[in-house]
């Protein structure tokens, strides 16, 4: 039994069964809503149903921001074929105003994803740079000192790091 070493062209390329024919996909097509204005009025349509309103208001309490929410949202209509990427860019802020308007007419707390969080421990990069200032400050460290300490402890044991992406001191 011989084994058949002669190419076959008519064989799939690699990744084939991945790809879809050009056109086939909702966000190939012409968008349905190509403009802003009317972009704006499909979701004020389709935001102002009682359904939607109680399943924002649930995700909404869950503590997901309203930022986080209108690029969802967005992004999804993108992918339906709704509107085109740019102009969901240009929807996404009043989006987020529509939101924070039907979260506080229906009384509930929300998060619009720009605060600043509160708990955010803070680096050790950030706290080493803090503590340096403040000993610069004391007279305790001086430039020259901590230069020269720097080569003194690399000078001790480490060697200098070699090679394309090694750092020049």
């Amino acid at each position: 039994m011989a084994l058949d070493t002669t190419p076959t062209f008519d064989a799939p390329i690699p990744g084939m069964s991945l790809t879809h024919e050009l056109g086939a996909r909702p966000w190939q097509q012409p968008a349905q809503y190509p403009t802003v204005d009317e972009a704006i009025q499909y979701y004020m349509d389709r935001m102002t149903s009682d359904e939607f309103i109680d399943e924002l208001m649930d995700v909404l309490e869950m503590g997901v921001s309203v930022g986080d929410l209108a690029n969802i949202i967005q992004t999804t209509s993108v992918m339906d074929g709704i509107h085109t990427v740019d102009v969901g860019v240009l929807v996404a802020p009043v989006l987020m105003e529509m939101i924070m308007f039907l979260a506080e007419s229906a009384g509930v707390e929300y998060i619009t994803g720009m605060e600043k969080p509160k708990d955010a421990p803070i680096s050790k990069v950030k706290m080493a740079k803090i503590m340096q200032k403040f000993a610069r400050e004391a007279g305790e460290i001086e430039e020259a000192d901590s230069i020269e300490a720097a080569k003194v402890e690399q000078a001790n044991g480490e060697d200098e790091p070699k090679g394309l992406m090694a750092r020049r001191s």
